[in-house]
This record gives structure tokens, sequence and C-alpha cells, in this order.
């Protein structure tokens, strides 16, 4: 197997837990690496009941890669139903060896002019959503709710926006999955329905504050609506 040399790169984008890497040798490809001493510093913060369980379950690299095998999108898949998997997801290929240590390697998006996706969060802070961005919501929320596909709290910083098809879309390029506990019970009949709508509820509470959080924390504004 082929080591990647992520030696002398550097990340175009970051998040608490992983780095973003253009891959190497193919510009419309991500490589997701984690930053281990972040998940050093969540384990020491877990009670000992909790430390039991491990850090698999706190490393996002594992999780992504189970996520993209919960039951929704393996029977997509099954059916020939790609498109519609991919409509909202940026195409995952698995993971990959890196000098950094085992990544994830997934599709970039990109916008029409070449430039990588903005996220929802960069375009709503301190603005207003437009009727096209609002649209554009709207589509992905129903796409969701069509599919079944579970998904953590839905944060504007996980989702980019493109407008590579000739509209305003949104992707979710982070947080695709369900805890350990919801995704077994996504089989019982309306319970995903029901995760889902809870979801989409708490995303347009999270939309608000964004906007206009009136110099509240997330966890005070909840508690006002």
């Amino acid at each position: 197997m082929v080591t990647l040399n992520l030696n002398n790169c550097k990340p175009f984008a970051q998040g608490y837990n992983r780095y973003c890497f253009q891959h190497p040798n193919n510009p419309d490809r991500c490589v997701k690496v984690i930053r281990p001493e972040n998940i050093k510093a969540r384990y020491r913060r877990q009670s000992p009941v909790k430390r039991v369980l491990g850090t698999a379950r706190l490393n996002d690299n594992v999780q992504e890669l189970k996520a993209h095998t919960q039951p929704a999108i393996r029977q997509l898949l099954r059916v020939s139903k790609e498109s519609i998997v991919w409509s909202h997801l940026p195409r995952f290929y698995g993971s990959v060896e890196t000098t950094l240590g085992t990544a994830n390697e997934s599709e970039i998006i990109r916008c029409a002019d070449g430039s990588v996706a903005p996220t929802l969060e960069s375009l709503i802070r301190g603005n207003k959503v437009t009727p096209e961005l609002q649209e554009a919501i709207s589509r992905f929320e129903a796409w969701l709710a069509d599919t079944h596909i579970l998904t953590r709290n839905l944060l504007p910083h996980n989702l980019v926006v493109t407008d590579r098809s000739g509209q305003s879309e949104l992707f979710l390029v982070d947080g695709l999955g369900a805890p350990t506990i919801p995704q077994a019970l996504a089989g019982v009949p309306g319970w995903s329905d029901r995760y889902i709508t809870r979801k989409i509820a708490r995303f347009h509470t999270r939309l608000a504050w964004e906007q206009d959080n009136r110099g509240l924390s997330w966890e005070d504004f909840q508690r006002l609506r």
C-alpha cells in the first residue's frame, strides 16, 4: 500500500478533531487526518465509566467510516441510487495511509469557479438567510427526511454551500451518523422519522442563534426557545 506524503502539506481547513488536506495526487479529494492530542484530551475529560469504552468512539475517522455503513446508505447503494446518497454528501473513498497516520479520503466540495465551498456558518453569521439559501436548506432537510440517513446534530460549520449545479446546495461534510443507541433503534417503525424531525428542529434553532444570538451563549439561547 502506498503511503501518502503529507509532511510538507498545509491543511486547507481544520476542526477541533481533524485536519483537512488536499490530496497530493488528486486536487478533487480531501484527506482528513486525526489530531491525536485532542483525542487524548477528550479521553482525559471522560468519566471513569465512559473511559471503559475506549478511545475509538472519540476518533472521528473511525466514526465516519462506521457512519457510511449505516442501513439507510447501504440500502440506497444496494438499489443503485448512488446519485441520491451523494446529492448532499461528499463521495467517500474509505481510509488511506499517510505519513501523518491513517486518514479518511473523500471528495472536496467545490463551487462552480473551482474554489472550496464555504461553510454555511460563514455565509449566515450576522446576515439574513437569503431566499435562495433557504430553498437550499429546505432541499437538504427534505433529503434527510426522504432517505432516513442519520446524522448527529446539524451544525452550520459542518455544512458547506456549493453552486456547482447551477443553484445553491448544502453538503454535509462532517457529523454523519448517529450515536450507537439511536442507530440501533433505526429499524423501529417511525423512529427515524422522529429522530430526524428533532435534528431538523434543533438545526433551525442553531441557525437562528448563528444569525442573531443577542450576546447569549448557545446553551442560554436554547433555553429561551
